[in-house]
């Protein structure tokens, strides 16, 4: 296994919101600093198009795109270095920094660690679920908050973000033919179950390849294959130093 730790990098767009008042919205979770370095009090024009890359338009309305156009600031928070058994409580205090900074003048956010962004009004919906469960709820809410799926590269369906959650990607076998939406929106729910199962089932630290998994007990018996990450580059904010687990046809 890679011996890289995983990191979020968040940026937050504001329009009238101080990098100095975001800083210290952040520092009150903990573990959260500022990147002065890269974080201006300007506009960037880039960023339209960093948000349309980031899969915004699956939340985004009207207003979302005109915040987007019109930020003044840009800042780039950091968390550290995550270890493995730290990085889901990590995460999930982020998503409760980023809720607090959306209701005190941050405008949009996106993660550049997954290349995932969300609307203002989903990004706060996602926080709030997460604070109100445990187990399975949590994981599936921060999985649906930081993890960027469906990515198709023409053979397999596969996420980019696991590795903020301390787990390895997850992929499933789809072939060549891209599959229709009632079929995508499917394959996704089978990602996901796959996903809260890495994050909540002790089991699934001991998975080998040809072993079993079903979505219940009556569903199709799917494969499980697992690998390295081969994606990305060890110094990619994308990189899962956990690998992946794939769903395959049994």
């Amino acid at each position: 296994m890679s011996e890289a730790f995983p990191r979020h990098v968040l940026c937050v767009l504001g329009s009238g919101l101080d990098l100095s008042e975001m800083e210290r919205i952040a520092a009150g979770f903990g573990g959260f600093v500022l990147d002065r370095e890269y974080s201006e009090a300007e506009h960037d024009p880039r960023m339209p198009e960093a948000f349309k890359a980031s899969m915004a338009a699956a939340s985004f309305d009207e207003a979302d795109w005109d915040a987007v156009e019109s930020h003044d600031t840009v800042g780039y928070l950091l968390s550290a270095p995550m270890m493995r058994s730290l990085a889901f409580d990590t995460s999930r205090r982020l998503l409760a920094v980023t809720a607090a900074l959306l209701r005190s003048g941050a405008v949009a956010v996106k993660n550049e660690s997954s290349g995932i962004a969300h609307g203002l009004d989903r990004w706060l919906a996602l926080a709030d679920r997460a604070a109100d469960v445990t187990d399975e709820g949590l994981a599936g809410a921060l999985v649906a908050a930081w993890v960027k799926r469906p990515i198709y590269d023409g053979q397999v369906l596969y996420s980019c973000g696991m590795h903020l959650l301390g787990a390895p990607e997850v992929e499933i076998e789809v072939g060549e033919e891209h599959p229709t939406e009632d079929r995508l929106l499917e394959l996704v729910a089978h990602l996901d179950a796959l996903a809260i199962y890495l994050l909540t089932d002790p089991r699934a630290e001991e998975i080998e390849d040809g072993a079993g998994f079903r979505m219940a007990e009556d569903a199709p018996r799917w494969g499980l294959r697992t690998g390295t990450c081969d994606r990305y580059d060890e110094d990619d904010l994308f990189f899962n130093p956990y690998g992946y687990v794939r769903l395959t046809h049994a």
